[in-house]
């Protein structure tokens, strides 16, 4: 048996019969279990309140029952969690909405309330997405106000299920459980990188699904269709409006909000570079709106009266970060950039607020942080999204000024891939934790994931671990260890011969990554495709072979792990992802390591030293063919990859770095 620590005192207060256990009934339940959540599948999130009894129920024999009122969302519910006892039962589960005698899970909603969430929502076990989960020998009941409660149960009881075909089971169990925040949310770049197929995006909100976000940020720099804008960004490096109405109904079935993340003042050289708008930066085919030519403001009315429409979700992130450009235009036009900041910022947040939207900005990297005397003035009703990136003890300093003034605001923080051969696991996940911390003390409203592609190279299929580490932390009340964490996760989405490989697999790989940040710093993307015989390399990285010998082990370990994951019948749209980029690790092991020890060798020789005749200048140094063909086979495996996430778009621009890493050598 096994009681979750830290719960609130109010848990015990108030409750509705229908969700209680009497008195006796806990007692005997009490007495009588002594099974150990040690026993069972890991949960992620874990419920806040779980205990188990000695029992079981079979999954042979059982139909799922949908006892409130015909609701296409319960419906949906209802069908995912047939399609998972099915396939580790073997067996069809019937879901019906009728009273019968056998053993049946019966889906209970006891009130109504909105599927999405809603602006200036409160979480709590009170809250809406709130549910209740019970498992006995005899049947199955999970009970909710609203269709989002029950969803929220099902994945859960999606997790519970135990062995395969005819002993597959649910233990004897029950749960309380309700999320931490009211906000848990993903945003997704879909401009800095390769943008993702509509195919790609859905797998992305089914993943989200099964760790309970309920918002998707689709964060744009032109990349959603504008009608009057055809030449920003066409063809397959942006979504067609009607793509966008789809992944909407597609994120709503699974009670996640798709939220416009798009940039308004700054980041829009793709609509600067054009030349009939070129004039309407500050520079000339630069970044930044200038906040005095009344074409501009012309152009953002139009595009919010698009976007407006085209998303239905209550909120509008309208970006505002970054904008550097803005310093230079006060300077151009005498104006105090704060003041001016100000002055554009309302003026934005005033035309989506007449569209009934509530405002997000970016409190990072702009002049809300540069000239904080503008905090005051900020407009009402404002959430705020500070965000930072790299690890610290405390990320007070970004959360608390927004605090102070009551300002609603995301704590905010990114998985480290977007400049990384793989993702800084080991950073990230004591970033989030660390960052959590803060969050509860200034009182922050919800957690902001941030799946940055700044490296055209990056594939966010491996990014998923760090992205379910953040949404259980968003949800629970304790923290997950980031030590357990990747055997719980790869537990819950392999078979168990797979989860062992690929919970090695995740943490050689990312041990690795960490040993070549050692040497070459946080951007390891842009070490990878440095000249590594440049004097500038050189004086970086000698001395450093144990280092490099080091990657090459750990990325190798992984390498072999995910191999026999694979193998073993685990699911390649994942695995492949972290197999290309064990062995772009391994590369780059190779590549500074063979760079050192030809740049030794030469040193020896003497700086005029000729090669005998019948020799090579390269004879007895590293066979360079290695790299070669090492570099022609990432470029293959590179291609494959882009292609099964992305559209063709901008995958030139990353095979022609492949290219030139052949040609250099």
């Amino acid at each position: 048996m096994r009681w979750f620590p830290n719960r609130r005192k109010a848990l015990f207060r108030k409750r509705s019969s229908a969700c209680v256990l009497t008195s006796v009934v806990i007692l005997a339940w009490l007495a009588g279990s002594s099974v150990r959540a040690a026993d069972h599948n890991p949960l992620l999130p874990e419920p806040q309140e779980v205990r188990y009894g000695k029992g079981s129920l079979r999954l042979q024999g059982l139909s799922i029952r949908l006892a409130s009122d015909d609701n296409a969302e319960d419906r949906f519910a209802a069908e995912q969690l047939a399609a998972t006892l099915k396939s580790r039962s073997r067996i069809s589960i019937p879901t019906t909405e009728k009273a019968g005698a056998g053993r049946a899970i019966v889906l209970t909603r006891t009130g109504s309330g909105p599927a999405l969430p809603q602006p200036d929502e409160h979480a709590g076990p009170d809250s809406r997405e709130a549910y209740t989960l019970s498992i006995t020998p005899q049947g199955g009941e999970i009970r909710a106000r609203s269709s989002t409660g029950l969803f929220y149960g099902v994945q859960t009881l999606r997790e519970m299920v135990e062995g395969t075909g005819r002993e597959a089971a649910l233990p004897e169990a029950e749960v309380h459980d309700w999320p931490l925040y009211a906000y848990r949310a993903v945003m997704m770049d879909m401009s800095e990188g390769g943008l993702p197929t509509e195919k790609e995006v859905q797998r992305q909100l089914d993943f989200l699904a099964r760790w309970k976000a309920n918002q998707y940020f689709l964060y744009s720099e032109g990349s959603i269709e504008l009608q009057g804008y055809s030449l920003m960004n066409p063809g397959d490096a942006r979504f067609s409006q009607e793509q966008v109405r789809r992944i909407i109904t597609y994120a709503r079935q699974r009670h996640i909000d798709v939220i416009p993340c798009v940039e308004l003042y700054g980041h829009m050289h793709a609509l600067f570079r054009i030349e009939r708008y070129s004039d309407l930066a500050v520079v000339p085919h630069g970044r930044d709106f200038d906040p005095r030519n009344p074409r501009g403001k012309v152009v953002v009315e139009a595009w919010v009266e698009q976007l407006s429409q085209l998303f239905p979700s209550p909120f509008f992130h309208i970006g505002f970060d970054e904008t550097y450009d803005m310093e230079m235009a006060g300077q151009a036009h005498n104006v105090d950039p704060g003041q001016l900041y100000l002055e554009q910022l309302k003026s934005v947040a005033a035309l989506v607020q007449q569209h009934g939207k509530r405002v997000m900005i970016w409190g990072d990297h702009n002049i809300v942080t540069k000239y904080p005397e503008i905090l005051p003035s900020l407009p009402p009703g404002l959430i705020a999204v500070p965000w930072h990136n790299g690890l610290q003890a405390s990320y007070d300093e970004y959360l608390a000024p927004f605090a102070a003034r009551g300002i609603p605001q995301y704590a905010s923080t990114s998985i480290y891939g977007y400049g990384q051969v793989f993702p800084d696991f080991n950073q990230s996940l004591a970033a989030l934790t660390n960052l959590m911390v803060a969050a509860r003390q200034n009182h922050s409203v919800g957690l902001l994931v941030t799946l940055w592609t700044d490296a055209v190279q990056v594939l966010t299929r491996a990014f998923l671990p760090g992205v379910a580490f953040g949404m259980c932390l968003s949800w629970q009340s304790t923290a997950p260890s980031p030590d357990k964490f990747f055997a719980e996760y790869a537990g819950l989405l392999y078979p168990p011969s797979v989860a062992r490989e690929v919970a090695a697999a995740l943490k050689a790989l990312a041990d690795a990554e960490t040993r070549l940040q050692k040497v070459v710093g946080f951007n390891s993307m842009q070490a990878f495709w440095s000249d590594p015989l440049s004097h500038a390399s050189f004086e970086r990285t000698q001395g450093h072979q144990e280092d490099f010998r080091q990657v090459r082990l750990l990325a190798e370990d992984g390498e072999e792990h995910v191999l026999r994951a694979l193998d073993l019948g685990g699911d390649a749209e994942t695995l492949k992802d972290f197999l290309l980029e064990s062995q772009m690790l391994d590369y780059a092991g190779m590549k500074f390591l063979y760079a050192i020890d030809m740049t030794s060798d030469w040193q020896k020789r003497g700086a005029h030293a000729a090669p005998r005749q019948g020799e090579s200048l390269y004879d007895g140094m590293p066979d360079i063919d290695d790299l070669l063909e090492a570099a022609a086979r990432l470029h293959d495996s590179f291609q494959a990859a882009w292609l099964s996430e992305y559209t063709p778009s901008r995958l030139r621009e990353g095979l022609d770095k492949w290219d030139a890493e052949y040609q250099y050598w």
